[in-house]
């Protein structure tokens, strides 16, 4: 590989507290990649440890240079992790790994062929090598939830082991918990999706950093996922909608108890039913103001800083712009 070509691949692999497993993992890429001939680097993100992990990392950096190091000043989590390794990669692919030695290397050839006609190839854990009632209802549970919400229909979101083209991660602005949720996110820009399945070995040092209260945390930002994959461009569109039904029903409300006072004398100023139906008109009119101040902060987000709306795959017969 020569620094001026740059490499083809890069791996990205955020770790946190995994001193005994580093060494192994460096030895297991070596060995999966290197009869590949491929041009690669691996990227891989401290997020902060605790203990011997970063020395671990500058041993192996010191014996193979085509080892990227970046040590977070705090564990900001996987997320942040992860978004700070594809800043720092430079590879025309971009495979994520975990750094627990769960995720087997031996399997990024085989990403990496698809890749060559997919945007996005996610791996599969279909052997899972952890428990059932801790781990593995809980993630079938969430990624039924997340194929069904996001219409991007995936075994196994929560597998690190994926593989993506540069350009699908470079217009990619991760926060919270969002790091499963890449391939849906990134479905609003056309991509070409592919599954593969995957080895997946027992944990064999150190402790998972993962806990049955992730998965609330994966809810809300399945919300926000599902928000931005249809409504981000166009707010109004849900907020107009909640506050045309919301009023609407309460104006119903309203004229039937008008109806009642007119027609029939009855009392109406103590019915909770018109106390409803004043709420839901205001709450209706709050909607349609949130739906109209979301659709200005669109309108400058995207025009202040150029952010696009729409992704171009190639171009044909522009003397400027033909891909």
């Amino acid at each position: 590989m020569t620094a001026e070509a740059g490499p083809t691949l890069s791996i990205v692999i955020p770790v946190f507290n995994e001193e005994e497993n580093i060494p192994l993992l460096a030895e297991e890429i070596r060995r999966a990649l290197d009869p590949q001939e491929v041009a690669y680097e691996v990227v891989a993100v401290d997020d902060g440890s605790t203990d011997g992990t970063w020395a671990r990392l500058e041993s192996v950096r010191a014996q193979d240079p085509r080892w990227i190091l970046v040590g977070l000043r705090r564990n900001f989590g996987q997320t942040a992790a992860m978004s700070a390794g594809f800043d720092h990669a430079r590879g025309d692919v971009i495979v994520t790994l975990d750094g627990d030695l769960q995720n087997d290397p031996a399997d990024i050839p085989r990403l990496l062929a698809l890749a060559k006609d997919h945007d996005v190839v996610s791996g599969w854990r279909k052997e899972r090598q952890d428990p059932f009632l801790s781990r593995r209802l809980p993630s079938m549970l969430a990624n039924w939830l997340i194929s069904r919400v996001t219409g991007v229909r995936l075994h196994d979101y929560g597998c690190t082991l994926k593989a993506y083209r540069r350009e699908v991660v470079e217009h990619l602005h991760l926060y919270g918990e969002m790091h499963r949720f890449i391939p849906a996110i990134a479905s609003w820009m056309g991509i070409s999706l592919a599954e593969v399945e995957t080895h997946h070995r027992p944990r064999r040092f150190g402790r998972s950093k993962y806990g049955i209260t992730r998965t609330l945390r994966v809810i809300l930002d399945l919300i926000t996922v599902k928000f931005l994959l249809s409504f981000a461009t166009k707010p109004i569109q849900v907020f107009g909608l909640l506050g045309l039904f919301a009023a609407g029903v309460g104006i119903a409300i309203g004229g039937y108890l008008t109806a009642l006072k007119l027609a029939f004398g009855a009392q109406i100023g103590g019915r909770p039913l018109l106390f409803l139906g004043i709420l839901l008109i205001l709450v209706g009119v709050q909607f349609l103001v949130m739906g109209l101040l979301g659709e200005m902060l669109v309108r400058v987000y995207h025009e202040s800083q150029r952010k696009p709306i729409y992704m171009v795959k190639r171009v044909l017969g522009h003397p400027d712009r033909e891909a």
